[in-house]
């Protein structure tokens, strides 16, 4: 098998000159032959001006290239599309799918023996390992990690969760226009993504469990001088790989290693988000992912990070408790300790050499957990036949068993228009519906789920409600809110019979989510609904691509043609 620049070389019909060319044209960057004769470890480049969270990737990928050369092999660096949750427009869930391609078709054409992808803000991680699993290259994933916290009037902030919940206080009248702008100066003080338990805190923990990453990747805070030397040792990793050619994404990415992400999903009060990138991930992957395994897990499984927004720390201090190895160590025997790391080690030998941190309390024993159940779990009923999604950790307790009335919004415009209409007839017992906002019918499956409280319940004080919608929403946030419903409204999922006035059931401890309206009127308007998509397939390029091609929340909102046949060579 080919090596290094003889790898994948371009078809010109003569390979000595197709080699001869492509050497001729490097050295003009001068590199020397003993350089071009080594093993090649690409490495990517996630870095724009537009994303912030990866403000640190220049650094990080000089680190990676300094680890690769005391390795022996010979660094390249090339870039992706780079994608950021507050720029992407109109979601960067929208754009997930095209940066897998992107990464896959580089990877795929350019010579390398093994690849080192940095990436973080919430999509970039998830996009990248689908990528890795489809070409199933040696693969080395250096998360950007998270930001340091931030401070105002005395208090520690993060973004994004106290965003959210200072911006609803604004919302309410509570906090003034002067204020608000002094605290959007202080939530984000330094570069990295979000430090709470979000979705790029997510991804990067259950990226370090399932053994893609190096021990306490997925918690030091961007800023520190430990990230760089976690990202040149990633890259002395890589070197090895690139020579003894493994392990691959196919050595790692196992039903034990999914088992073992949606187990420490469900102890870190994960994001939901998670859910869908797992599934797209899986999908990549002989294997699949099975909401339902994920909600059996769930009940086992306790909460045992204390971090916001299902508890009260940030991830720098996650990260000085002892991070993901320290977390496995208090999970035990709910995880499968057998299973291998890129760097040749099994979790057992990880866990082995956590660091126990004397009167730590963000990372919980199980004899005391910060939630007796799981972060998240999946729902079913006439609402969400395929399934939806409530994290339980970060909803209002009361609230889990509720009946209320419908309040109806048709899409994420007609929410803005209508939410803060003092006329709007709403209680703070209603539940707040929003359609349309899935994979297909927004498009991109947006953070819209979580509804804003309207204007006049907040300045009542009403914190709260239950919420309902086929969108997603922020790992930072917070509240008493269903996700994710499958099949969504815009292909004509049960969510587009609501009404306002009807009346819906949540039943957490049941996992069900009903809509209380007799099945002859819900018959009635089925038949009443438009034929056809509610929005107009678009004429060309990407978004063309995408709506037809999407899949549902359930299986990972990839494409159809890129999910893998579980008998199917990658």
């Amino acid at each position: 098998m080919a090596r290094g620049l003889r790898k994948g070389l371009t078809s010109y019909g003569d390979e000595g000159f197709a080699l001869f060319l492509r050497k001729a044209f490097i050295k003009a960057m001068g590199y020397s032959d003993d350089a071009l004769d080594r093993p090649i470890v690409g490495i990517t480049n996630t870095y724009s001006d537009y994303n912030p969270c990866h403000g640190n990737a220049p650094a990080l990928v000089e680190a990676v290239k300094r680890g690769v050369m005391l390795a022996g092999a010979m660094p390249m660096v090339f870039p992706t599309i780079s994608i950021h949750e507050s720029f992407a427009h109109p979601t960067s869930m929208f754009l997930r799918n095209l940066m897998a391609m992107d990464t896959e078709e580089m990877i795929r054409a350019q010579p390398m023996d093994a690849v080192v992808v940095i990436g973080g803000c919430d999509k970039t991680l998830p996009a990248q390992i689908m990528a890795a699993a489809s070409v199933d290259l040696p693969t080395v994933v250096v998360p950007v990690g998270p930001m340091v916290v931030g401070h105002h009037r005395g208090e520690v902030l993060g973004a994004c969760t106290d965003c959210r919940r200072l911006w609803s206080a604004h919302r309410a009248g509570e906090i003034d226009e002067v204020e608000i702008e002094t605290v959007n100066g202080r939530l984000a003080p330094s570069v990295g993504t979000c430090m709470v338990m979000g979705t790029a805190s997510t991804m990067a923990c259950i990226t370090e469990t399932m053994g893609l990453s190096l021990p306490m990747s997925a918690t030091i805070p961007a800023p520190h001088a430990e990230r760089l030397r976690l990202a040149e040792a990633s890259g002395k990793v890589a070197a090895k790989l690139a020579v003894e050619g493994g392990p691959r994404p196919s050595d790692l990415l196992t039903p034990k290693a999914f088992r073992n992400a949606m187990v420490v999903m469900q102890a870190i009060g994960g994001s939901t988000n998670g859910i869908v990138h797992l599934a797209a991930i899986a999908g990549r992957t002989p294997h699949r992912f099975a909401l339902q395994t994920l909600d059996e897990i769930g009940r086992e499984v306790p909460v045992l990070v204390d971090l916001k927004p299902s508890g009260a720390h940030y991830m720098e201090h996650f990260h000085h408790a002892g991070g993901v190895p320290r977390l496995l160590a208090q999970l035990g025997d709910l995880v499968d300790l057998d299973a291998p790391t890129v760097t040749g080690a099994t979790l057992r030998e990880v866990v082995a050499t956590a660091e126990d941190v004397p009167g730590q309390d963000v990372i919980r024993p199980r004899s005391a957990p910060i939630k007796a159940e799981g972060s998240m779990v999946v729902l079913h009923g006439n609402l969400a036949p395929g399934g939806a999604v409530l994290k339980q950790a970060a909803a209002t307790e009361r609230l889990l068993q509720h009946t209320g009335r419908a309040v109806v919004f048709d899409s994420v415009i007609d929410m803005a228009a209508r939410i803060d209409d003092p006329d709007l007839e709403v209680t703070a017992d209603d539940v707040l519906v929003l359609r349309n906002t899935g994979p297909k019918g927004a498009p991109g499956m947006p953070e819209a789920g979580y509804l804003p409280i309207p204007k006049k319940l907040g300045r009542q004080g009403v914190k709260d409600m239950v919420r309902i919608s086929d969108a997603r929403m922020s790992g930072t946030a917070f509240g008493t809110i269903v996700l994710h419903i499958t099949p969504e409204s815009a292909i004509g999922g049960p969510l587009a019979l609501v009404r306002s006035g009807d009346m819906i059931r949540l039943d957490v401890a049941g996992r069900s989510i009903d809509l209380l309206v007799d099945e002859d009127e819900l018959a009635r308007r089925r038949a009443d609904l438009p034929a056809g998509p509610v929005r107009p397939v678009p004429e060309r390029g990407y978004a063309r691509l995408y709506a037809q091609t999407v899949l549902q929340a359930d299986e990972g909102c990839d494409f159809d043609f890129m999910v893998r046949k579980p008998d199917e060579a990658s």
